[in-house]
């Protein structure tokens, strides 16, 4: 089990290999982004993007998956998260890429008001085939600590 004391500022963990789809692409937008150029092939031929692309939201929702599919092979005593930061989608990704992501611990830290609880920082970066960024955030998790005793 990985509890707060077991985060080590500055380390970075690699995981992932999510295959891209045009179907899958195509139904995530028409329930949730059902902007023309992810839904139609000769719309997205006019615009900057050249051709059907993902939505970003899309791209957001495969990271989520490949980190919790990499947290499967390694328990740990997350709680949750309150949110995140500086979201950017970096390049279009297209059906046919492969993704993966690349996480770094930013920095850590004790709840001051929760001392069973631990705080950290990190950035993801989701990258495609092409080791060419596509997202990028920097998002806040909370974790137990092995007991009310435990240091820092």
């Amino acid at each position: 089990m990985l509890y707060f004391e077991d985060i080590e500022v500055g380390s970075v963990e690699r995981f992932g290999n999510y295959a891209v789809t045009r179907e899958e692409m195509i139904d995530f937008a028409s329930r949730y982004d059902p902007q023309s150029f992810h839904l139609d092939d000769e719309a997205a031929a006019k615009t900057h993007f050249g051709r059907l692309s993902a939505s970003g939201w899309h791209t957001g929702s495969m990271a989520m998956r490949m980190i919790v599919d990499n947290m499967k092979d390694r328990r740990q005593a997350g709680l949750g998260s309150p949110g995140m930061e500086a979201l950017r989608w970096l390049t279009p990704v297209f059906a046919g890429d492969t993704l993966r992501c690349e996480s770094e611990i930013l920095d850590k830290r004790r709840s001051a008001s929760r001392p069973e609880m631990g705080i950290f920082r990190s950035r993801l970066t989701v990258f495609n085939q092409h080791d060419k960024p596509v997202m990028s955030l920097v998002s806040t998790g909370l974790i137990e600590v092995r007991g009310p005793g435990a240091g820092t």
